[in-house]
Parts: structure tokens; sequence; C-alpha cells
């Protein structure tokens, strides 16, 4: 049995606090703009800088992500995306550059196609983790148990409107660290990530020794700054593929732009105000 690596993303977190900063997480959906471009595009963020990646399984009804990656996805599933693609994302990915890599998914597609094969295919391909946005906790036993068995985090998200007893339940079913959405709606770049994000991070971490990452919201290395002083990682997503989407089928431009994105916001996780 091949074990995912958990334990990576443990000491890859970790390992950014004992540097007194944040750790950036990036994400990008697997099959965009093609398979081969986005396991490209995966490798150019962690050269810039970024310290573990989300892969998005695309989905054709995304509710937590906004019109952007919305984009993304469609432009992915247009091209034919798998699941076997995403597993192949992840693999060249974590083999490439040895960090660690979680696949970001709504439930629908795991459960068709089967926990035990979609985690035991992960844990294979290297993979650290999920991050499951729409699995209510009290119904993730079965994902929890085969999870376990293969080494994989489960990464749940909690909201600004999850009450302090509900936050302890996720926090205590989770492992790897925990999403904090910064806002109520849909990911996307805002202009401030804010007041919410610091409480809700307070609030999770009075439940839990897990680290604490957030996203929603962060697109630049000012606010990715201002998330890194209450917060154990920085996600950003939207921004990345922004980035891609304005080179508009020019890869090369795509890749540098990325890259250079990751590079601005590594150093806005690691300024310490």
């Amino acid at each position: 049995m091949t074990n995912g690596n958990i334990q990576l993303l443990s000491e890859t977190l970790a390992k950014a606090k004992a540097e007194n900063r944040a750790a950036l997480i990036a994400y990008l959906p697997a099959g965009f703009p093609t398979v081969d471009g986005g396991i490209a595009a995966i490798k150019a963020v962690f050269d810039g800088g970024a310290d573990v990646v989300e892969v998005g399984l695309p989905h054709s009804d995304p509710v937590l992500d906004g019109p952007v990656i919305q984009t993304a996805d469609d432009i992915a599933l247009r091209g034919g995306v798998k699941i076997a693609d995403v597993m192949r994302t992840v693999k060249e990915a974590h083999e490439a550059t040895g960090k660690p890599v979680l696949v970001m998914t709504y439930w629908n597609p795991i459960d068709r196609y089967g926990v035990e094969r979609f985690t035991e295919e992960l844990a294979a391909a290297g993979g650290a983790g999920c991050i499951l946005p729409d699995l209510p906790v009290q119904e993730s036993a079965l994902w929890r148990e085969h999870a376990d068995k293969h080494g994989l985090a489960t990464v749940f998200v909690v909201a600004p409107s999850s009450k302090d007893a509900r936050l302890a339940t996720i926090t205590a079913a989770g492992s790897g660290f925990v999403y904090a959405a910064s806002l109520m709606g849909v990911t996307g770049t805002r202009e401030s990530v804010g007041e919410q994000a610091a409480d809700l991070v307070r609030r999770t971490r009075a439940t839990s020794g897990l680290p604490v990452c957030v996203g929603l919201g962060v697109s630049n290395a000012t606010q990715a700054k201002e998330v890194a002083a209450f917060a154990d990682g920085v996600i950003v997503g939207s921004a990345f593929v922004q980035r891609i989407l304005d080179a508009d089928g020019d890869e090369a431009a795509g890749l540098a732009a990325v890259r250079e994105l990751a590079g601005e916001l590594a150093a806005g996780v690691r300024r310490v105000s």
C-alpha cells in the first residue's frame, strides 16, 4: 500500500512557521489551459516560491469558486479533463519538485469514482491530501477512514459564519491544516481581506493545534502580507488563474506571469512587520 504525503505537508507548514512566516499555498485547476500546460504552471508556481499547491478537480457546478476559476474549469472540462489527468498532474508536479500537492474537489466526483479507489490513486500519485469544501463533517467518516489508511490529509473549510462549537467539531475531524474562508461568498480577488478573517483564525486556533490557512480574496503581495500577520498559510487561486487567462494562449507568457506572481507573494508572506 502506498502512503500519501500528509507528513510532507505537515513538515512544510512547520518549516514555514520555524522561519517565522506564513506558508504560501497556490491553487490551480488541473487541465488548464491543457493537462500538460497545467502541470507546467504548477511547476512554475513552485519555482517562484510557493510552498504547497492545491490542484483543483474541475467541476461543472462549483459552489465555492468565483467567475475566474469557473472560466478555467470550463476550459479544462471542454478539453476533456478526467480524474486520471488530475492524478497525473499531482504525480508529475510532486515528482518534479518534491513539494506537497493536494487536490481540492467537491464531493460528488469522488463519490462517483469511489472513495477507496480515489484515495488509493491519490496516495500512489504522491498526493498530500484533499480539501473538501462541501463534504459535511458528519458525513465524512468513510472518506476519513480511507484517507487515514493511505496517509492523506483531510482539509475542511471553515467560514466566518461557523459557530465556535461547530469549529471544534470540524477541526477535530480534520488533518493537515484548516482552510479558513476569509469571507462569505465565492473565491475571487477582493479589495481587502480584513477583520473577519483574523477573527476566524483566532477562533479556529482556540479549538485546534492544526495550522490555519486563509483563502478567498488574496491576490497581491500587500494582501498576502496582511494575512500572513495572523495566519499560518496564505492561499491564492484566482490571481494565478487570471494571469494565465490574461496570457491569452501564450504559454511562455502565462508561465512567466505565474512564476512572477508566486515570487511577489512569497516575498509578501516573508515580510515580517
